[in-house]
Order: structure tokens, then C-alpha cells, then sequence
């Protein structure tokens, strides 16, 4: 007797488990607590997301965080594509658009913060670049992004203000691409965001006038076919708080004029 009431007992207590399991995922009470989040995120935002994806792991435990970094143009098209995301942030509101237009943002974007771009070069500036028409010399190699990134279309802005015209060494798909290029010596200059400059060794930022007509905001939104939209949501909450903003404006993210 006593072993079957140890029994039915162990069999009611796994029942119970089960019920009270099937209901917090049901009602989605504890999706925030658990699961996969997968964030598309634009390649200038590797260094803070990363942080922050590991801020939010450490406040919701049981969830995890998968970063996928790139160009957004590239992003915007694999999620366009049908590429598995819940949350999107992109360097531009141009690539965003891309994926508001094709019906897979779950509402309207919000702007998280605004980049700006600086010349890199290596450490000393040896070939003592001063502005945007140093890079036009003869003899400096340059990298650019190519026209269809962010910080590409920003790097023509700034050349068109500075009336500037320079035929670059290299394009790269994305920004840390082009900072690739000095930091290898494989260029003299490259220009990127703020951001990159000083998140990377060996490289300092060259400063110029022109780059204030080439801000770029960076809007961030939930997927419409996100996995885990409540985890989504509350990755979106957590990047956008203050302690988030935080984190990305010490990497030299501009707060956005709403902030």
C-alpha cells in the first residue's frame, strides 16, 4: 500500500508540473523568462550589443540571446527573404524601410540613437589626414563602404558637402569591413562611425565638419513573424532604457533628439 500511494503521490505532483508548465506557456506569463531571442543588429552596434545582449540574459534568466551582425542592407534583405529574426536594428532608416515596406515589422520602428562619421587612421595619422580633402592626395588609399550600406551612403553625403571626389581603394559591405582595411594597413584612411573608431586598438579618429550632414539614425523594431515576440519586446525595452542608453552612448552613440 505504502508504494502505490508513493506512487500516485510522484504520478499527481508530475501531473500538477505539467498543468502549471502548459499554462505559463500558454498565457506566455513566462515567455520573457526563457527562450531564444534573435537579434539582426547592424554591424557598428557589435561592441554594445553584445554587452546588452548579456545585460539581458543576466536580468531574465533562462534566455538566451543570438546576435547576428552585418551590413543592414544585407540584413534587410535576409529578412525580407524570410531569414528566422525577432528584432531588427538597422543603421539607417533607409534599410529599415525595406523591411516596413515588405509587412514584417510588427509596428512603427522607434529610433534608438544617431551615429556619426569620423575618418580612421592609424595610430600618429602618418599621413597627417585633417579633413575629408586629404583623402583625395595622391598616393592615400582609401575604404569606403559601398553605396548601398549606411555608412556608405552617409561617406557620400559628407563628400558631396566637402565637395570631394576621390576614387576609394576598396568598397566594403559593411562598416567594420572598412576599418578592417587600416587596421591591416592595407589602406590609409577609411571612413566610419564614430563608434568603430573607438571601440577598435591602433586606430585614431579624424574629425571633420562635413560629417554633421551625415547623421545617421539607427531605428530598432519587433519582427512581425518573431519567434519569441514577447522576448522581443522585451529586448527592445531593455536597449531603449535608460541603463541601455547608457551602455551606448559610453561607445559614443548619440542620444536621439527625442531622448
Amino acid at each position: 500500500m505504502t508504494a502505490r500511494w508513493i506512487r500516485a503521490a510522484l504520478a499527481g505532483v508530475a501531473a500538477l508540473s505539467l498543468a502549471l508548465t502548459g499554462c505559463g506557456a500558454g498565457d506566455g506569463s513566462t515567455a520573457e523568462q526563457g527562450g531564444t531571442v534573435t537579434v539582426f543588429a547592424a554591424a557598428s552596434l557589435t561592441e554594445t550589443f553584445t554587452k546588452l545582449g548579456r545585460d539581458f540574459e543576466a536580468a531574465h534568466p533562462g534566455t538566451r540571446v543570438v546576435l547576428n551582425f552585418a551590413g543592414s542592407s544585407t540584413l534587410a534583405t535576409q529578412i525580407t527573404q524570410g531569414a528566422p529574426a525577432d528584432v531588427f536594428a538597422a543603421a539607417s532608416p533607409a534599410t529599415m524601410k525595406t523591411v516596413t515596406d515588405a509587412g514584417d515589422a510588427a509596428g512603427p520602428p522607434a529610433v534608438l540613437v544617431r551615429n556619426q562619421l569620423v575618418i580612421a587612421v592609424p595610430q600618429g595619422n602618418p599621413d597627417r589626414v585633417g579633413g575629408l580633402a586629404d583623402l583625395a592626395r595622391p598616393g592615400v588609399k582609401v575604404a569606403l563602404c559601398a553605396a548601398q550600406v549606411p555608412c556608405g551612403t552617409a561617406a557620400k553625403s559628407a563628400l558631396d558637402a566637402a565637395g570631394v571626389r576621390l576614387t576609394p581603394a576598396t568598397l566594403e559591405q559593411d562598416v567594420k569591413g572598412a576599418l578592417a582595411k587600416v587596421k591591416l594597413g592595407e589602406v590609409d584612411a577609411a571612413l566610419v562611425y564614430r563608434t568603430d573608431v573607438r571601440a577598435a586598438a591602433g586606430l585614431a579618429a579624424v574629425e571633420f565638419p562635413e560629417s554633421a550632414r551625415a547623421v545617421n539614425d539607427y531605428p530598432i523594431v519587433v519582427l512581425k513573424h518573431a519567434g519569441n515576440p514577447d522576448g522581443a519586446r522585451a529586448f527592445v525595452d531593455h536597449v531603449r532604457s535608460d541603463a541601455g542608453l547608457t551602455v551606448l552612448t559610453a561607445a559614443g552613440f548619440q542620444a536621439p533628439p527625442s531622448r
